[in-house]
C-alpha cells in the first residue's frame, strides 16, 4: 500500500463566531490517500490554513515530494524519512507541525490497514497491574478548560464558575480555569470560587497564559492557591527560558505544567531537566505527531512526570490524544474543550461526531486507525 494523494481543506465556524466565545478559527485538515482506498485523517492547529496548502499537495509540493509513492510500511519509518529529509532546515515550528498531523493521519490510517485501533499499536495500555486501583478500569477522563468571552474581573469569574457548574451537573470530573491577562488577586478568587462550585472531590487546574515575568509574584499567588487542592499551575510564564519555571517549582508544592506550542521531544526535555516542570501539555500535531508523543512518554515516565495532552482546538485533534492517553501509564486527563458551554456550531458539531463521554469519561476507542470519521455533512456546511 503506497500513499497516492495528500488533501487539504479547510474547516471552521466563520466570522460571525467570536473565537473567544468558542469559535473555530479557519483550521486546515489533511487527509491522506492510498493506493487501496484507506485514508487517514488529522487536523494542523495553530497553522495559518495557507502554509498547509501551499506546502501540502502534489508531488511539486513540499511534503508531496517526501511522501506520495511511499509505502505504509510503519509510521515511525514515514516520520524518520520526513525528519531526516529537513535536516538542513530548522526542524522546529511549522515543519514539524504539519509533519505532525501528517503523522497522525498515517497512524489513522496504518490502524485501519491491520485492523486495529491506534492505542494497540502504540503499545496498548501500559499501566502496571500494582499501579491500578482493585477493580478499576481503563478509561481516558477529560479536564473541561473554562475560557471566558471577557478577561479579568467579575465578569470573568462569574461565567467560569458558572459554566464549571453547568459541566459539573453533567457529570465532567475535571475542570481548568483560566484568569489570563488578569490580576494576582483575580486569580486567586477565581479558582477559589470555582473550588467552592464543585466540590472537594473534582479536580481543578489554573492556567495563566504566560501571564508572569517575575517568580516572586507567581510564589505568591501560588502560595494562596495551595489550600486549594490545584492539579496543577499552567504557563505561569513564557516558555522561551525554563530558569523562571525551576525557581518557581523549587518554591511551590503545585505542579507546574506548560506544553501547547510545545515542538518537538527536546522542548519538553529541556523544561523537564531544566525547568523542574511536572506536568507537560503536548498537542498531538503541534509536537511532531503521535510518533514524536509516545517519545515524549517515554522520558515522562523515566522522569516520573505526568503528560496530559493539550487540545483547545477540536475533536478531530481530540480523537488522537484519546488514544495517546490509552497507551500512556502517566496520564490521568486529556484537555477538553466541552462543546456544552460554547457558541461554535461546528464545535457542537464535531463533538457529536467524536467519542461519547459518559458519566465524565471516554472509553478505550474499539475502531480501526484513530476512530474518527468526519461525517460529509459537517465538512458540506463549514468548508472554508
Amino acid at each position: 500500500m503506497k500513499i497516492t494523494q495528500l488533501e487539504v481543506f479547510v474547516i471552521g465556524d466563520g466570522p460571525d463566531i467570536d473565537p473567544d466565545k468558542g469559535g473555530v478559527e479557519p483550521i486546515a485538515c489533511i487527509r491522506v490517500h492510498t493506493s487501496e482506498g484507506l485514508t487517514g485523517l488529522s487536523e494542523v492547529f495553530r497553522i495559518p490554513p495557507g502554509v498547509v496548502q501551499a506546502t501540502v499537495g502534489d508531488r511539486d509540493s513540499f511534503f508531496g515530494r517526501l511522501l506520495i509513492g511511499q509505502e505504509v510500511t510503519h509510521p515511525e519509518r514515514l516520520w524518520q524519512h520526513v525528519w531526516d529529509s529537513l535536516m538542513h532546515t530548522n526542524r522546529r515550528g511549522w515543519e514539524i507541525i504539519i509533519l505532525g498531523a501528517l503523522d497522525v493521519a498515517i497512524w489513522d490510517l496504518y490502524g485501519k490497514m491491520l485492523g486495529q485501533p491506534v492505542w494497540k499499536l502504540l503499545g496498548g495500555v501500559q499501566r502496571g497491574v500494582f499501579q491500578s486501583t482493585v477493580g478499576s478500569e481503563v478509561e481516558i477522563v477529560p479536564y473541561c478548560t473554562l475560557v471566558s468571552d471577557t478577561w479579568g474581573g467579575e465578569a470573568m469569574i462569574s461565567q467560569q464558575v458558572s459554566r464549571a457548574e453547568t459541566l459539573a451537573s453533567l457529570g465532567y470530573r475535571a475542570f481548568k480555569v483560566e484568569p489570563m491577562m488578569s490580576t494576582p488577586a483575580d486569580v486567586v478568587e477565581l479558582a477559589r470560587r470555582c473550588r467552592t462550585c464543585i466540590g472537594e472531590d473534582l479536580t481543578l487546574m489554573v492556567d495563566v497564559g504566560y501571564l508572569f515575568n517575575d517568580v516572586s509574584t507567581a510564589v505568591q499567588v501560588c502560595r494562596e492557591l495551595e489550600p486549594l487542592n490545584i492539579a496543577f499551575f499552567e504557563t505561569p510564564f513564557p516558555v522561551d527560558t525554563p530558569e523562571p519555571y525551576a525557581k518557581l517549582a523549587a518554591r511551590t508544592s503545585i505542579p507546574l505544567a506548560m506544553g501547547e506550542h510545545g515542538v518537538t521531544r527536546w522542548e519538553f526535555l529541556d523544561m523537564m531537566d531544566r525547568g523542574g516542570v511536572s506536568v507537560i501539555q503536548p498537542y498531538m500535531t503541534t509536537c511532531g505527531g503521535l510518533t514524536e508523543a509516545k517519545r515524549i512518554v517515554e522520558l515522562a515516565v523515566a522522569r516520573g512526570v505526568q503528560v496530559c495532552p493539550g487540545n483547545w482546538s477540536t475533536q478531530i485533534l481530540g480523537a488522537a490524544s484519546v488514544h495517546l492517553a490509552a497507551y500512556s501509564p502517566v496520564t490521568p486527563f486529556i484537555e477538553f474543550a466541552p462543546a456544552e458551554v460554547f457558541e461554535s456550531p461546528l464545535r457542537r458539531e464535531l463533538q457529536a461526531a467524536g467519542f461519547p463521554v459518559e458519566n465524565g469519561a471516554i472509553k478505550l476507542p474499539k475502531h480501526p486507525g484513530i476512530g474518527y470519521e468526519l461525517p460529509e455533512e459537517i465538512l458540506n456546511s463549514f468548508r472554508m
